[in-house]
């Protein structure tokens, strides 16, 4: 593009479509493939507060910001003000373009005990916390969130003012109550509600599985970007605006390999491969990949043999490529 879509703070966002943090999905290895597939924004997965305080090694290994990845926004969660603010100081250290706060995962384990969707049902919470982190930071803050915390409780349009108001730059919305999880339709124009409540930078989230989907959704809500989540696990290509059967299969395999060898690099041999798993199986559910087959494939302990088998579900009748 020319010229950015829109900006985040002092940040040129050159793209309307971004692949959306995903726990246990969206590590390194994936983060940075969709980055280079298209994705205008690299979002981590979400990182405990508590964790960042307590286990910086750990987390410093697991979020592995890269220069080319940029801008990369590192998401947080945790329910106490305190918590998050230092959190997010400490996050501020390792050079990520914004710290974003999660506002939207309905796990009970996490929204029951305030954090994630949770902080949905605490407006006041939500406009003391932005406003510190504020204060606190050097580079822009900003959130995902929900429509609400259930169908009694959808004030997706309060939210969004409050974040605003107290700072935030960027607002993400998943078209879904907390209650819902994943399941129904996406309310889309619940999330044209939100750009219309606000004058920062919305993105719409929810339901796009198609190509064409993208541009439905920035049709319908107006919003500055699309982000996609499982759509996107199921077709990276998504990010390019492709469907699955508009990628040839020599390219799939360049892909596949690609983030294979990512997982390797970054987890190891043993740990890589079995983490690569979800992702191979995916990859080839298009090509008739059997039960059999299937459990074949992901109880492969050896990375040749996981490649010939992956090779031979693409219908490649020749031997794979070496190197």
């Amino acid at each position: 593009m020319t010229r950015p879509a829109f900006w985040v703070g002092p940040w040129p966002i050159a793209g309307r479509v971004i692949l959306a943090p995903m726990d246990g999905v969206t590590d390194p290895p994936f983060r940075g493939l969709g980055r280079m597939l298209g994705s205008a924004i690299a979002y981590t997965e979400f990182i405990h507060a508590v964790d960042i305080l307590q286990r910086p090694g750990w987390v410093w290994q697991r979020l592995r910001l890269r220069a080319w990845e940029r801008p990369v926004f590192v998401q947080i969660y945790g329910h106490t003000v305190n918590m998050l603010v230092a959190a997010a100081q400490r996050v501020q250290e390792v050079g990520p373009a914004a710290v974003d706060i999660n506002m939207g995962c309905p796990d009970p384990r996490i929204a029951g005990r305030g954090a994630g969707a949770g902080l949905l049902r605490t407006p006041i919470k939500v406009a003391r916390l932005f406003r510190r982190l504020r204060r606190a930071l050097d580079i822009p803050v900003t959130a995902k969130i929900r429509l609400g915390w259930d169908e009694t409780c959808r004030n997706h349009r309060l939210i969004a003012r409050v974040l605003e108001e107290s700072g935030a730059a960027l607002i993400a919305v998943h078209g879904r109550t907390r209650a819902q999880g994943y399941r129904g339709r996406a309310d889309w124009d619940a999330i044209a509600e939100v750009v219309d409540a606000v004058s920062v930078p919305v993105v719409a989230n929810g339901d796009v599985r198609r190509a064409a989907d993208i541009a439905r959704l920035l049709r319908h809500t107006r919003a500055a970007a699309v982000m996609i989540g499982r759509g996107a696990m199921d077709n990276p290509w998504l990010l390019q605006g492709r469907d699955r059967e508009d990628v040839p299969r020599t390219e799939v395999w360049a892909v596949l390999r690609a983030h294979l060898q990512a997982n390797l690099a970054h987890y190891g041999p043993e740990r890589g491969l079995v983490l690569f798993r979800k992702f191979a199986a995916r990859y080839l559910a298009p090509y008739g990949l059997t039960r059999a087959a299937r459990r074949a494939l992901l109880t492969t302990t050896d990375v040749g043999a996981f490649l010939r088998r992956a090779w031979e579900h693409l219908g490649r009748p020749d031997p794979p490529p070496v190197g």
